[in-house]
């Protein structure tokens, strides 16, 4: 399996302070937990499990790698940060107190990257899933600091690198791999949980280190869920069935979504399926170098109202991809930046009826030319009858 370098994860440290000095910021506190782990994966290969996880990255100097007080041992295996500090406000949502476990603070990280009075602008990356406790052990500590959201490590995750691409592709072929165990396997009067459990062997058993986000096998009246999980429903004849899968790799986190008809599609079922189709396919032909974002939202809105298909929209065409599944930046109706090479994003196309919905998504890379897509798999109507 290919892997990012440790040159690598230190031409990221470098990138980021390099931003910073150039953006007057003295400092960034960079948070992620088990479930959004990017920001603190992205420069330390770190992943929390229980605790949540931090890095506090300064202008000038070292990095430090923010832990709770269990996870030593674990993020020593893991890191490619070797300053490690134990903070009790990275601690898992049970409160233990851990009498008798020598802990840091923010205080005492910044006297050791040079004293706490140097640091007056501190940027958080990640904020929106700060806990509480951890941002008043940030105001606590810097008093008299400027601490605002800042969005510079998302910036710097969207455009990837060679190394990135490559680990996407490996990503998306596993995951087709698993795509073609799905459809020889499901069939009516399983249920959507135990084709999720199928899916998952061959996510592991093809090389995976864990799904890329939560299997979505989504049936009948559940498949008109833009988010979901999959239930003990009992899959049926003529049903519609979501089904979304990745195979994460080396904290890359593909997905391929396909609807399935069990039987032969419906005839509000086959318009939608179309016009779904098609309007995937022109997203690959707008969606390319140089174009402003919020042209092909309008491209694509304008295709689905044209084929009376209005009412079945509810968000897309497309949103980043990376280390997460679904990560900035989203294509939007007010989304003014431009397409640069070296972006990634999941064409992400849903259109939902009361009763059933249906999403393709697929992965592409902007080039200088264009797009090439990541994933190919069986992008085109499937009825297993």
């Amino acid at each position: 399996m290919k892997k990012i370098s440790d040159a690598e994860y230190q031409a990221r440290i470098a990138a980021a302070q390099e931003k910073m000095t150039a953006d007057g910021i003295d400092a960034i506190i960079a948070h992620s937990h088990e479930a959004d782990f990017a920001n603190v994966r992205y420069f330390s290969n770190y992943w929390p499990l229980f605790e949540t996880g931090g890095i506090f990255i300064p202008k000038e100097g070292e990095p430090t790698l923010i832990i709770g007080p269990e996870s030593e041992t674990f993020a020593e295996g893991r890191s490619k940060i070797q300053n490690i500090a134990k903070i009790l406000e990275y601690r898992e949502s049970a409160e233990p107190a851990y009498p008798g476990i020598e802990q840091d603070t923010f205080e005492s990280i910044a006297e050791n990257s040079g004293g706490l009075s140097k640091f007056k602008k501190i940027g958080i990356c990640g904020f929106s899933i700060l806990p509480v406790p951890i941002y008043q052990a940030i105001i606590k500590a810097f008093p008299n600091a400027e601490i605002f959201n800042s969005k510079l490590v998302s910036e710097l995750r969207q455009i990837k690198s060679p190394a990135e691409i490559e680990i996407l592709k490996e990503a998306f072929e596993i995951s087709e791999k698993v795509f073609e165990q799905v459809i020889p396997f499901i069939k009516p009067g399983m249920t959507e949980t135990q084709v999720v459990g199928h899916i998952q062997k061959y996510i592991y058993e093809f090389g995976g280190e864990y799904e890329a986000h939560p299997v979505y096998v989504l049936s009948g009246a559940n498949s008109n869920n833009a988010i979901g999980r999959a239930t003990d429903r009992v899959i049926r004849k003529d049903d519609m069935v979501q089904i979304n899968l990745g195979a994460r790799i080396d904290g890359y986190s593909p997905s391929i979504g396909r609807p399935i008809v069990m039987g032969k599609a419906t005839d509000e079922m086959r318009k939608l399926l179309e016009v779904g189709l098609e309007a995937h396919f022109k997203t690959y032909e707008w969606l390319i170098n140089g174009v402003v974002a919020k042209e092909v939202v309008d491209k694509f809105y304008k295709f689905i109202v044209a084929q009376g298909c209005g009412d079945n929209y509810l968000y897309g065409p497309a949103h980043g991809l990376g280390m997460m599944e679904v990560e900035e930046p989203w294509v939007e109706s007010n989304s003014e930046y431009r397409f640069v090479p070296n972006m990634t994003f999941q064409v992400d196309t849903f259109l939902a009826a009361a009763n059933f919905g249906l999403r393709w998504e697929n992965g592409i890379h902007v080039t200088e030319d264009g797009c090439d897509m990541l994933s190919r798999y069986k992008t085109e109507i499937i009825e297993i009858v």
